[in-house]
């Protein structure tokens, strides 16, 4: 650790807001150093307080309310990320000189382990897992953290690593102002979480905060939004897209009509020999190449690797049935984006045969006017379901209402598809909206998804 941790907390009166996942990896930290807290949530029982008794001892636990007296009394707010800190309940009761920080700032102010920092509006699971497999697999110690796997704060006093791999949040990077990455990127920038963010722009300048005091800056050429506000040297600035790349920048390009991924003008693969198919899926892998040539990773060696990665659950996830239809379980796509970019990346896999999307939920305020296009020309049959499905059904053109379906559950629009869908079709559950109008998360409505998928094997 850079500094100690009392040096660093040492007779200041901290209140944790939020008593989540996040929450409680900074009480077990302090705890662990024997530094005193307070914790506030305004929900009525997220913990048993006899629990967090016997876990944390005379800390102080307060419930069902935002405790305006207690935070304007804190030195230190360290405030979980699904906590808007521009409540008025909160933000009037923060005091002038308050240190308003986050899990992920207090890692970044005590911990020298060399940090790779990823956001962007999809993409980042993908892309920071596939970082920390290919950099352990490598022989590297690599930990994973952040808005994925385990908190930095249970991991910050574990042996050294070499490197770890964060996912960030906008939500996070609201907190974030000590950070020094190693290599940070903006994946894409899309429209998501404008229910607290507000706007676009707003929400893109957070994204690109990542990018201060790092050492490489890693930007995606498709998607101007990515490119660092900032001035950064030529040495410092690395790029990835779809089209072909200056020498030092990741591409895509054609070499005897078949596509491959390239350095510059050097071939790396062909696009068919990557195990996550879809022109989205590619740019990952260029990302994922172009943040470990920033770490000194060997490029023949991450290749390698990369051939062996399987892909995540929920995100682009093939269904293996034996009905010939090709099922689809995106349920990670909450935003358009994330949607945009699978109808786009998998359409071309078809080769003629039809697309079923599924799609809907809640849509967090978004405008869903750019899958417009997508809609039209790649989808043969729509069926929406959710709080914002109708909203997104509405988007089709009029010749298309007969090939469009609103259905009250998931499993009605799998029993649907199927009687759409012929062997070599594919049904893609890639809803463009949050879960939580019908789920308790993502993982809920893909894992419904399969459910549906596997019972309902007899075609309608």
């Amino acid at each position: 650790m850079q500094q100690s941790v009392t040096t660093q907390l040492a007779n200041k009166r901290i209140v944790i807001l939020g008593i989540g996942i996040t929450g409680l990896s900074c009480a077990r930290f302090l705890h662990r150093h024997h530094i005193a807290f307070a914790v506030n949530d305004s929900r009525a029982m997220p913990i048993s307080p006899g629990d967090f008794k016997h876990q944390f001892a005379d800390n102080t636990l307060v419930l069902g309310q935002w405790d305006q007296a207690l935070i304007a009394q804190a030195d230190v707010l360290i405030v979980s990320p699904g906590i808007d800190i521009t409540t008025p309940a909160i933000s009037h009761a923060i005091a002038k000189n308050c240190d308003v920080i986050g899990d992920i700032e207090l890692f970044c102010r005590l911990s020298t382990t060399p940090i790779i920092a990823v956001t962007g509006s999809n993409g980042k699971s993908t892309v920071v897992s596939m970082l920390n497999y290919v950099g352990n697999g490598l022989g590297y110690h690599v930990q994973l953290g952040g808005n994925i796997g385990l908190p930095v704060l249970d991991q910050i006093d574990q042996e050294q690593a070499d490197f770890i791999v964060l996912e960030l949040s906008s939500f996070q990077l609201e907190t974030v102002k000590s950070m020094k990455p190693l290599a940070a990127t903006v994946l894409n920038l899309s429209d998501d979480h404008l229910d607290r963010h507000k706007t676009i722009e707003n929400y893109g300048a957070i994204k690109q905060s990542i990018y201060q005091n790092s050492k490489y800056v890693l930007y995606n050429r498709n998607d101007n939004a990515t490119k660092p506000s900032s001035c950064y040297a030529s040495s410092q600035q690395l790029s990835f897209g779809s089209e072909p790349a200056q020498t030092g920048d990741f591409g895509i390009a054609e070499l005897d009509g078949v596509s491959h991924l390239m350095l510059g003008d050097k071939p790396l693969c062909t696009l068919a020999e990557l195990p996550l198919q879809g022109v989205h899926n590619a740019l990952n892998y260029l990302a994922v190449l172009a943040l470990g040539k920033c770490a000194g990773w060997d490029l023949t060696s991450m290749l390698a690797s990369l051939m062996t990665f399987r892909g995540l659950a929920h995100r682009c996830e093939v269904i293996e049935t034996n009905d010939g239809i090709r099922w689809i379980n995106d349920s990670k796509a909450t935003n358009v984006g994330a949607t945009l970019a699978a109808i786009e990346g998998l359409s071309p896999t078809l080769q003629g045969n039809k697309l079923i999307l599924i799609a809907g939920g809640d849509g967090k305020g978004a405008d869903f006017s750019p899958l417009t296009q997508a809609l039209t020309q790649h989808v043969d049959y729509l069926i929406t379901i959710g709080k914002d499905g109708r909203n997104i059904a509405s988007l089709r053109s009029p010749e298309q209402a007969e090939k469009t379906s609103h259905l009250d559950s998931l499993s009605a629009a799998v029993k649907l598809a199927r009687t759409q869908a012929n062997a070599g079709d594919m049904v893609l559950l890639s809803p463009a909206c949050a879960s939580l109008d019908m789920f308790a998360n993502y993982v809920e409505r893909g894992v419904v998804f399969i459910k549906s998928v596997l019972t309902h094997k007899e075609r309608i």
